[in-house]
Order: C-alpha cells, then sequence, then structure tokens
C-alpha cells in the first residue's frame, strides 16, 4: 500500500499525479494513433493536391478506420477507469475492432469517392450542379453513419450488420447526438481546410477523445434497448 501523503491521500492521488497521468494518455494514445495511420499518411504526403488522384486519397484513409475504432476503444477504457494502460487498452481495442472497422470503413470511403469524383468532375461525368448540394448532404450522412458504427463496433460485440443498422437507427432517433457528431466532424474538417492537414494529426488524440465522450449518451441507449443483462 502507497504510503499516505501530509493531506492525507495516498501517493500518486494528487492533483499534479492526475494531470500526468492524463497526459500521458494523450500522448500514448497521439503516438500510437500516427504508427497507425502511418502508411496512409505518408502516401497522402506524396500525392498532389489534384481531383484525379481522389480514389488514392481515400485509399490513403483506409488505417484511419481501425484507428479510430481502437482509440475509441482505449478512450472508453480510460473513462472507466484511468489507471489502465493506453498502449494496452489501444492495441487490445484495435486486434478485436481491426476486422469490422473496415468492414464499415472501406464501403463508406467507396461511397464518399465517388460522390468527390462526381463533384469534381461533374462537367465530364454529366452531373448538373444543382446536384452538388445533394451529393453533400449525402456525403456527410455516410460520413456520420460509418462514425457511428465505428463507435458501436469499438463498443460493443454486435455482428456488423446489427451496428451497421443500430448506426443508422441512432442517428434519426437521437438528433442532439447526430448534430454533436456532425459538429465534431465539421470541427476537423474546416480545421484542415483551414490550417494544414497535420494539425488534425496533432488533434488526433483530443478529436477522438471528444467522440469518445460525445457518443457517451448513444453508447448508454445502445446498452440499455439492445444489450442483453448478463
Amino acid at each position: 500500500m502507497a504510503p499516505p501523503a501530509r493531506d492525507g491521500r495516498a501517493f500518486g492521488e494528487g492533483p499534479l499525479s492526475r494531470v500526468t497521468q492524463v497526459v500521458h494518455w494523450f500522448v500514448v494514445v497521439e503516438v500510437l494513433l500516427v504508427v497507425a495511420t502511418a502508411p496512409g499518411l505518408a502516401g497522402a504526403l506524396l500525392l498532389a493536391p489534384d481531383a484525379s488522384n481522389l480514389p488514392l486519397y481515400a485509399l490513403c484513409a483506409v488505417p484511419a478506420g481501425p484507428a479510430l475504432a481502437a482509440s475509441v476503444f482505449a478512450w472508453r477504457a480510460f473513462l472507466a477507469d484511468r489507471d489502465a494502460d493506453p498502449a494496452r487498452e489501444f492495441l487490445r481495442g484495435y486486434r478485436l475492432d481491426a476486422l469490422d472497422a473496415l468492414r464499415t470503413w472501406v464501403p463508406a470511403l467507396g461511397v464518399l469517392t465517388v460522390l468527390a469524383v462526381n463533384v469534381a468532375h461533374r462537367d465530364v461525368v454529366g452531373a448538373a450542379a444543382a446536384f452538388t448540394p445533394l451529393y453533400a448532404v449525402l456525403g456527410a450522412a455516410v460520413l456520420l453513419w460509418a462514425v457511428r458504427v465505428l463507435v458501436l463496433t469499438a463498443v460493443f460485440a454486435f455482428r456488423w450488420r446489427d451496428a451497421a443498422r443500430l448506426g443508422v437507427l441512432t442517428l434519426l432517433t437521437r438528433p442532439r447526438a447526430t448534430l454533436a457528431l456532425l459538429s465534431l466532424l465539421v470541427l476537423a474538417i474546416g480545421t484542415a481546410w483551414v490550417t494544414f492537414d497535420a494539425v488534425v494529426v496533432v488533434l488526433a488524440s483530443v478529436l477522438t477523445f471528444l467522440l469518445a465522450r460525445g457518443e457517451d449518451a448513444v453508447v448508454r441507449e445502445v446498452r440499455e434497448r439492445f444489450v442483453s443483462p448478463s
């Protein structure tokens, strides 16, 4: 047992220790996120910022799906027990959720790529300019669904098709949570647009923490309504 401090707290329970622990979590999750997405990040850096490279950009974004699910898994562990090991929780989440995350993320990227190509080359594909807002709405809906399903995949052991259906259901029945998720995605995309993509990478651990916290109400509802008590 740790010796008590002069103020009655055990060693390691003071404010400085708690702050250090939180910083440690953010640093470790950030490093692991960068490592997990490094192949895609390296590929994206080599691509010219041209619309013809949109499919290649989508390919570079593939590693982000499993990394996002693993980070949510780790942050859920952090919210339950701050003494947990961030590296162990992240790697455990990656091992458990990578396959299901890819089953969600890859098709979503495919749809987003088709929509983006249609907007970028609308003169070639014959798409009217009036369709651009529709494509934007569809793209936002697909991205919201994909991120929501990644969160559910990270927390629950549902079959993928059940998680996909719950993703749609919760987007429609939890408008406040959906709006909060949309706001977070707009913040991330807007930050990359106004500054540099690297800024979003540097803030990845913060953004994924906000995602895990923001989706807590949805997770609680799904657990109460669709998970049988053990």
